[in-house]
């Protein structure tokens, strides 16, 4: 049986073991992370599921969240889910200082960090770093979310033509930002990407595993969780969420759900318009995640492709637990 430690490297010195759990949401990633965790105990280790969710981050959405219940967690610690307010935005660059600590905490005590979630941004700025981008100018910012999206693209592509190539004319988060950037700092978006930093990659002895299940099977699960949201409590969080009267930029607003409940409990939508508009919404999150995760981590990361259920024992096999 092979050993993670170098004889000629002093165990203290070895790097920290990083299970990775990645997939679309509604695949299974919160239940199998409980299930590897708890494989780990039973073999003498501690283990810890460090959330990396940009919905799950927020305390105003258990619920449309899909956060894990007490009893979902069955004892297993569970860091970072609820960790921030919704009237405070949680960058990547937050989530990731907030995680290399929690990494650190569990590395010190010699358990078994687990990293879940299908934020790719999240994900790649922990290990990668983040680019250095200078603060935006201000009245370039408000100039340019104030452009009509059309144009905002039309400019991009005369002023980055490379990044505008590479968007589609409809993606206005992405669009607005690489127009501000290229605007404000002289450069484009490119050129301070090249530049990351403080990424522990390097630091970390990465274990990923990538969870890509059968397509149909996992929209008709987006659509059953959705329902299953709706009926539990999720009308009763939106309203609250509401009740804070909080800007609509804000990423709790625009989380996954929140804005279709919003319509309704606003008089805007009907119910059954409302269920299906947030089913839809659903499914294309989770199809945007299925197309990044498949295309845009390492070749060498493994992909689980399933339907129905999972084999964890392979998985844990793979994560080395």
């Amino acid at each position: 049986m092979s050993t993670d430690y170098s004889p000629t490297i002093p165990k203290r010195a070895a790097k920290p073991r990083l299970a990775l759990i990645a997939g679309p949401t509604a695949s299974g990633k919160s239940d199998l992370a409980v299930k590897l965790a708890l494989h780990a105990h039973a073999r003498g280790q501690e283990a810890v599921v460090i959330n990396a969710d940009s919905a799950q981050v927020y305390a105003d959405l258990r619920v449309v969240s899909a956060r894990p219940s007490d009893e979902e967690m069955q004892g297993v610690p569970h860091v970072l889910f609820g960790a921030w307010d919704g009237a405070h935005p949680c960058s990547a660059a937050d989530w990731a200082s907030a995680a290399k600590a929690e990494i650190a905490a569990a590395h010190a005590r010699n358990a078994l960090s687990i990293l879940v979630g299908g934020t790719g941004l999240y994900i790649r700025t922990l290990l990668d770093g983040i680019s250095p981008v200078p603060q935006i100018d201000p009245q370039v910012r408000d100039a340019v979310r104030a452009m009509p999206l059309d144009q905002a693209y039309a400019a991009l592509a005369a002023e980055d033509p490379d990044r505008a190539a590479r968007l589609a004319p409809a993606d206005s988060q992405r669009i607005t930002r690489a127009l501000e950037v290229v605007r404000s700092t002289g450069h484009p978006l490119t050129h301070w990407q090249q530049q990351l930093s403080g990424g522990i990659g390097h630091t970390v002895d990465l274990a990923p595993v990538i969870l890509l299940p059968e397509r149909q099977w996992l929209y008709r699960r987006c659509n059953l969780r959705f329902d299953l949201m709706w009926q539990g409590g999720a009308l009763e969080e939106v309203k609250a969420l509401l009740a804070r009267n909080l800007p609509e930029s804000l990423p709790v607003m625009r989380a996954i759900g929140v804005p279709e409940i919003a319509a309704f409990l606003r008089g805007e939508i009907l119910r059954e318009s409302a269920i299906s508009a947030g089913q839809q919404a659903t499914r294309n999150y989770a199809k945007r995640q299925y197309t990044w995760l498949r295309h845009q981590n390492p070749g060498d990361w493994p992909r689980i492709e399933y339907e129905n259920s999972i084999d964890s024992a392979n998985i844990a096999s793979l994560l080395r637990i």
